[in-house]
């Protein structure tokens, strides 16, 4: 089991390799978007990266995804009649987060 501070290492490490991987710099304007509204459902960020980017429903709901899943610094909650999942950045990591996209 890992440590608070190893975790949290593990968690920039996961973050950098995945901006690494980001060419249009829709990546860094997702996690920018979460960083500044701290809670959103997929069809309010569509609509607020759309402006910018060309991108699909599905794929940002895929992106969302995996921010939340495999980098593990978003929580997840429905809304109050059920239909949306509600996603917010965790408190715990937004300075890494914060951090790591002002490096990018």
């Amino acid at each position: 089991m890992l440590s608070a501070s190893d975790l949290r290492k593990e968690i920039e490490r996961r973050l950098r390799s995945y901006l690494s991987r980001d060419k249009s710099g829709i990546r860094k304007a997702l996690l920018s978007l979460l960083m500044r509204t701290k809670t959103m459902t997929v069809p309010q960020i569509h609509e607020a990266l759309s402006s910018k980017f060309e991108v699909t429903y599905h794929s940002v709901a895929s992106m969302v995804g995996i921010v939340a899943s495999k980098l593990g610094i978003l929580a997840t909650h429905k809304t109050k009649d059920g239909a949306l999942g509600v996603y917010e950045l965790k408190e715990q990591y937004a300075d890494i987060v914060e951090r790591v996209v002002a490096s990018t």
